[in-house]
């Protein structure tokens, strides 16, 4: 997570302009609403629900796997949340591109597309790659941007953890023993030290102290670690749980797929992107 903001410059961000910008973030709001609701009307527990919400809305597993611990979410979860979100992932990046002719977008609309709807900033280059170069430059800044709302989305769960924490988890599955006691939200969990390093990097970038030869090198170390801690995160699963969550987790990360496709659809056509 600190690693990802040096894929993001303040420049790049303000060069998309001050709707788009605030689109973005309404878009996101609005889609993490959604796909809750969605989530707990398809029977999933709150703490599933929230990780397929943030998920769906802003950058898949990296943020599920973000928004885990803040919640308190146990490896049961994680996993069952991000089992599905990887495999509509790849289900995007496949058949996104055919929508260029059927919706007859441009270049740029659909890389404002692909960026408000592709789960990873990876997948943003190859949904949008195959279809033009402006569409992957496009795609990736609001990707990226995207990801930004990460910060804000896990300061306010913060806030909300005394209650996540202090609630009975509905889930059968929900053990005691894998989730953090009740009590009040120690002060760094308000602002957890993750957020606090990602906007730090972020400033290093936009301020031009990391030098260029760097960038690439950091991007594949985060992708790594990003990787390791997916991969970690399978030593704790129970694959049963995974396997009785399935059709309301599928049924959830689908339709809430399909709300937030036709909102970015919404917001490209109520901004008039050329």
């Amino acid at each position: 997570m600190v690693l990802l903001g040096a894929s993001v410059s303040a420049r790049t961000v303000l060069a998309l302009g001050p709707g788009l910008l605030a689109g973005i973030a309404a878009l996101v709001v609005v889609a993490v609403a959604a796909s809750y609701g969605i989530s707990r009307a398809f029977g999933l527990p709150q703490r599933m629900a929230i990780l397929v919400a943030c998920g769906n809305s802003i950058c898949g597993n990296s943020a599920i796997a973000t928004v885990a611990p803040v919640i308190g979410a146990d490896a049961d979860d994680v996993a069952s949340s991000i089992a599905f979100t990887a495999v509509l992932g790849v289900a995007v990046v496949l058949l996104l591109p055919l929508l260029v002719p059927v919706l007859l977008l441009s270049l740029t609309q659909y890389g404002v597309l692909a960026g408000l709807t592709v789960y990873a900033v990876p997948q943003v280059l190859a949904a949008t790659l195959p279809i033009g170069a402006l569409s992957n430059q496009v795609g990736t800044v609001v990707k990226l941007v995207r990801v930004l709302m990460l910060g804000p989305v896990v300061l306010g769960l913060s806030l909300l953890s005394r209650r996540l924490r202090d609630e009975a988890d509905e889930a059968p599955h929900g053990a005691a023993g894998n989730r953090p006691g009740p009590g009040r939200p120690a002060a760094h969990e308000l602002v957890p030290w993750f957020i606090v390093g990602f906007l730090a990097v972020l400033a290093l970038r936009s301020s031009g102290l990391i030098p260029p030869s760097l960038l690439a090198p950091v991007a594949t170390a985060a992708s790594l670690l990003t990787t390791v801690s997916m991969a970690a995160l399978g030593l704790g699963v129970d694959v049963r749980v995974v396997a009785q969550a399935g059709l309301r987790v599928t049924g959830a990360v689908t339709l809430s797929l399909v709300v937030l496709g036709a909102a970015s659809l919404g917001l490209i056509r109520l901004l008039g992107v050329a």
